[in-house]
C-alpha cells in the first residue's frame, strides 16, 4: 500500500521517511549547456571540460550505501519508518524533442518531489539531467508533476556570475528551494528556482498557503545549506549567506541562530564537491532532535544550548554527492496540522 502523505512542517516528529540511496551514482557524461550553467557555474571553460565524469568510483558508492543504510536503521530505532528509491540505470539517456542526457543519482530524494500538506508534487526540476529522478519514488506514494518545462538552452546564462544565471522564461524549480512552515512556504529564487516556479507553486497550492521569493541571498543551488527553521521561532542560518539586510522577512521576530564554521569537510574535490557549509544540512526529527552529519560537533554544540539534541549520522562522502541529512532524505509523515507560525 503507498504512503499518505502527510506533512506542514520542517520540524513536527517525523513518522515516515525516504531514505536515499548511492547506488549507481555518477556524474552525467553529456556536458551540455545546462549543466554549465547550473552545476559547474563557476568553473571556467577549461576546468569544465576537464571536469572528471561517469560513475564514482565504486568504493566511495559502497561507503555512502553503508551510511545511509546505517543512518536508515537509526531512524527504525527511533521508531521512524523507513523507505527507499528504486535503484535505476542513471547511465541510460533521457530524451525530448530537443535534448537527450543522462543522470545522476538516488542519493538526494530531497531534491525532486516536495511533499506538502497531503501532496507530494513532483517539481519541474531545472537541470535537464534531473528531469525525471522523481520516477525512483513513484511507487512509494502518489504523486502530482508540475508541468514539465522544455529547459531549452535559453533558459540558462551565465554571463553574471553572483546573480541567478536561470532565466524566467517557464516554471522550473527544485523541490530542495522549498521549506515548509505551515501554511507559508519559503521559496529560494537561485540557479534551482526561478519567479515563475514560484508563482505557479502558489497558484497550485492556492490561498491557504503563502509562497515566500527569497531573493539575493544564495545564487546558486539549494535553500536548505543556507536557512533552516528548527522549530517554532528558532531559524539556523549560514553567516556566509544571511545577514540583517537579506534575512527573510518572515524570520524577523524568530530566535536566530549562526551555524558556527564547520572546519574543513575532507571531500574529492575533482568531483564539482559542495561547500563546506552542507555540514548545516541537518534533518529535524522532533522540534528537539535533529540528525546531524558526525563531524560537525560544532553545531550539535551550539544546538545543546538551544535544548536540541543531535543524532549523529555517518555521511563520509556527504561534500562529494552534494547531500547532508536533510538532503538525503524525503519526510513523508510528520506529526501536526496546517497552522500559521509567523
Amino acid at each position: 500500500m503507498k504512503v499518505a502523505i502527510n506533512v506542514h512542517t520542517e520540524w513536527d516528529r517525523l513518522r515516515e521517511v525516504v531514505v536515499g540511496v548511492a547506488t549507481g551514482a555518477q556524474k552525467p557524461t553529456v556536458k551540455d549547456h545546462a549543466l554549465r550553467c547550473i552545476e559547474y557555474a563557476t568553473l571556467s571553460d577549461v576546468e569544465f571540460a576537464q571536469a572528471p565524469c561517469g560513475p564514482l568510483p565504486p568504493w566511495m558508492i559502497a561507503e555512502a550505501n553503508e551510511d545511509l543504510d546505517r543512518f536508515a536503521e537509526s531512524l527504525k530505532q527511533l521508531g521512524i519508518t523507513v523507505h527507499r528509491p528504486q535503484v535505476v540505470d542513471f547511465t541510460q539517456l533521457c530524451r525530448t524533442g530537443d535534448w537527450e542526457v543522462d543522470g545522476y543519482h538516488a542519493y538526494c530524494p530531497r531534491d525532486s518531489v516536495l511533499t506538502v500538506g497531503r501532496q507530494a508534487i513532483e517539481t519541474p526540476m531545472v537541470l535537464r539531467h534531473r528531469w525525471d529522478e522523481a520516477r525512483t519514488m513513484r511507487s512509494l506514494f502518489d504523486t502530482i508533476q508540475a508541468p514539465r518545462p522544455r529547459l531549452l538552452d535559453s533558459m540558462y546564462d551565465r554571463s553574471r556570475l553572483g546573480v541567478p544565471t536561470l532565466m524566467n522564461h517557464e516554471p522550473a524549480f527544485d523541490a530542495a528551494n522549498c521549506l515548509k512552515l505551515g501554511r507559508d512556504i519559503l521559496y529560494l529564487i537561485s540557479n534551482t528556482g526561478n519567479q515563475a516556479g514560484c508563482d505557479w507553486l502558489q497558484k497550485h497550492l492556492g490561498s491557504e498557503y503563502r509562497v515566500h521569493p527569497v531573493r539575493d541571498v544564495y545564487a546558486y543551488i539549494h535553500i536548505d545549506s543556507t536557512i533552516l527553521p528548527l522549530r517554532p521561532g528558532l531559524v539556523l542560518l549560514c553567516p556566509d549567506r544571511v545577514n540583517a539586510a537579506n534575512l527573510p522577512p518572515l524570520f524577523r521576530n524568530w530566535e536566530k541562530v549562526y551555524a558556527p564554521d564547520p572546519g574543513d569537510i575532507p571531500c574529492d574535490p575533482r568531483w564539482n564537491p559542495s561547500s563546506k557549509w552542507i555540514a548545516m544540512n541537518c534533518l529535524s526529527l522532533a522540534p528537539d532532535l535533529v540528525a546531524v552529519e558526525s563531524r560537525n560537533t560544532h553545531l550539535m554544540h551550539t544546538l545543546a544550548g538551544y535544548g536540541i539534541e543531535s543524532l549523529p549520522v555517518q555521511l563520509r562522502h556527504f561534500r562529494t554527492m552534494g547531500g547532508g541529512p536533510h538532503c538525503v532524505t524525503l519526510d513523508l509523515v510528520r506529526d501536526g496540522t496546517l497552522e500559521s507560525y509567523t
